[in-house]
Formats: structure tokens, sequence, C-alpha cells
């Protein structure tokens, strides 16, 4: 398995790169305005604590930054903090399009794995690479509030479709028709192994955030919190969203081998890892299922360190030749 140390900060082609504008974020969403407030530095700041706070923040990167006029999510559900996110897109499709540069003249397929309610990472591919999108979740809601967000953008609707998994023990399987191809698969996975560790989690963040935001600013604060409409999970999100039975280390055991069943229907596969133990883990899962490459990508924004691995069945040459069928 290769490691990719990448340059710390955003990437460079990140729309969130450097301090938020919070006067035109404002502007984009005027509702924001009764939140923002100085910090002890004297910058403009919002209460990263405040989950309504937060939902509106992204409401105006939304609207500031992808033209997305129409986004909201239920109470009770994950509000991921995009600059990150975005990241993820960014760095994935630099990867993609050096390994197979022939793809960027083509349509690309990407595969987003537990979409959420929020939508996020289709909505990030689609303005920036103009990907076509399939989002698939196990929550009956979490489809439903995607679809609703994509058939309110005209951006959006027609290029990406949300899928219900009505096999919770199956990830590819019940998503992927037998005669669909995809360029990539993401995938943000639940990484605690029960509620309880989850609720831990978000005290653990709630407690850190206060620092975090007067030492290292609005964005890198905001990289570190997600909010829901509860405080007892202010950080938190459905349970599909944040823990299964056996936590990160099962799901992405589970994802390893059922990603061989459809090797020939897949560039590339790619996850987030949330706990760095878990990136030997995989290794070892991936060479069991016969993966012939697989990469590890660090992604570094300040103290926070964070990372995603992809892999492929297919050797170099195949993967040429996968591009142009």
């Amino acid at each position: 398995m290769t490691t990719i140390n990448s340059a710390a900060g955003l990437h460079q082609r990140n729309r969130h790169r450097g301090s938020y504008d919070f006067t035109a974020l404002v502007q984009a969403e005027p509702a924001l305005k009764r939140f923002v407030t100085k910090n002890p530095r004297g910058q403009d700041t919002i209460p990263f604590a405040d989950a309504d706070a937060v939902k509106l923040l992204n409401k105006a990167l939304l609207a500031q930054h992808y033209g997305i006029r129409h986004w909201d999510i239920p109470a009770g559900f994950l509000c991921p903090p995009i600059p990150g996110r975005a990241d993820y897109i960014h760095r994935i499709a630099e990867l993609l399009y050096a390994d197979c540069p022939a793809l960027q003249q083509r349509s690309a397929r990407m595969l987003d794995i537990g979409v959420g309610a929020n939508c996020i990472y289709p909505i990030i591919a689609r303005v920036e690479y103009g990907w076509q999108v399939v989002g698939s979740d196990i929550d009956p809601l979490s489809v439903k509030s995607a679809q609703t967000i994509i058939n309110a953008n005209a951006a959006l609707k027609g290029n990406i479709e949300c899928r219900l998994q009505q096999q919770p023990q199956h990830i590819f399987s019940g998503i992927i028709a037998a005669d669909e191809r995809y360029m990539l698969t993401t995938c943000n996975p639940p990484f605690h192994s029960s509620l309880a560790e989850a609720q831990q989690g978000a005290q653990r963040k709630l407690s850190n955030l206060s620092k975090n935001q007067h030492k290292r600013g609005a964005t890198a604060a905001h990289d570190n919190a997600s909010a829901k409409g509860n405080t007892a999970l202010n950080f938190g999100g459905q349970k599909a969203e944040l823990w299964c039975p056996g936590g990160e280390a099962a799901f992405l055991k589970n994802m390893a081998f059922e990603s061989a069943k459809y090797a020939e229907q897949v560039l590339w596969f790619s996850s987030l890892i949330s706990k760095s133990d878990n990136v030997r883990w995989l290794r070892k899962q991936l060479e069991k299922a016969g993966a012939v490459e697989a990469r590890v990508v660090e992604m570094a924004q300040g103290q926070k360190i964070s990372r995603f691995v992809m892999w492929s069945f297919l050797n170099p040459a195949q993967r040429q030749a996968w591009v142009m069928q």
C-alpha cells in the first residue's frame, strides 16, 4: 500500500481555503447574520456548538460557492463541515486524473455510499467536476431528504440519483446494477460501534471545540464540527451515520470483500478512515480480497490529520483499457 502525504492545508482547488468571508456569506444567506460575532482576535465567527448556526453556515457556503439555493436537512441528521468534505473529492479527483488522464475527456460516474440527508459529496462532485453521481443509503429519510435537495436545484436534478439500500448488511450489492460501471466510489463510514461510544465522541468534540475555534480560526473550527438539532449529540447524526455493529473496522472489512465482486465494474474504490489503526487493518483485508493496488492519502489541516484509502482490482494497463471502453 502506497502512502501519499498531501501538502498541509486544504487542496489548492478547494473553495474554502483561507478565512470565511462572513460579509459575503451573510449576503448569500441573510439568516446567518444573527449568529455572527467577534472572537477574541476581533475576527468574525459563529458559535459552532449551535446546530442552527452551523446549518445556516452550510446553507450560505453552498449558495455562495456552489450555486445551491435550496438546501436543508431534517432535525437530528448529520450536518457535515463542508471544507473537509470538499478536500476528499478534490484530492481523489487529482489522483484519478493523474492515473487515467483520459477520464478528463469522458463522462465520469461516481457512487457515494451513505449519501446521508445532506447530499454533500454528490453536490461537490457534480458542481466541481461535472460527474454523474448515484448516492445510496440504508435510511429512507436520508434518501428522501437528499432527493428533495436534488429536485430543488436545477444544477443537480437529472445528474444525481439517490437509491435506498434495502439490505443493510450489504454495501454495493443491491445498488450497483449488472450493467453499470463507476469510475469511483466514495464513503464516509460509521466509525463508532455503539450509541454510547458515539455519545462519548460527541462530548469530546464539544469540550475541544471552543479551544480550537479560538486558536485556529473559523474555517478550522467548522471542519472539526458537525451539527444536528439535538444537543446531546450535537456533532452526531442518525445511527447509520454514526455507528454500526463492530464499528469502522467491521464496516471496512465488509466493504473490502464485497468490493471484489465488482472488480470489473468499478475503476477505483475509496473510503475515508477515521481511526489510523484501521489503515493497516484495511490493507490486510484488501490483500485477502485480491486488490492489486491500494493507496492511503493523508490530509493535514492544522493539527487535524484525516485520511482516505483508495484501491483497485485492476492493474495500470487494465485501468487504461477500462476507461477507453
